[in-house]
């Protein structure tokens, strides 16, 4: 009997809807840069938040996350959000009103 690695278990790049894959690619950008993270799906997306901001040199507190138009928590997770490989959030600046 031929030793095959197909008589095993065969990887599964990505696991069906049922059973989500662990990990997310999600694009972030600002119209100008774009960043791709690889993230846990139970992750906050604080991180990926901090992250973009210090490689942009921007604050934190000067710009908001969008994703589908809605604003991200920094307590949000892939999963809360049912975002999907390859979703994208968007950066936008902080805009103050006027009176």
């Amino acid at each position: 009997m031929a030793d095959n690695p197909e008589n095993g278990t065969p990887p599964q790049p990505d696991a069906p809807a049922g059973g989500a894959a662990e990990h997310l690619n999600i694009k972030v950008t600002d119209n100008n840069n774009e960043v791709f993270f690889k993230i846990k799906r139970s992750t906050k997306l604080e991180k990926l938040m901090s992250a973009f901001c210090d490689r942009q040199g921007k604050s934190l507190q000067s710009v908001r996350f969008l994703f589908e138009g809605q604003r991200v928590q920094p307590g949000d997770t892939p999963d809360t959000l049912e975002m999907a490989d390859g979703d994208t959030l968007e950066v936008h600046q902080e805009q103050v009103g006027g009176f």
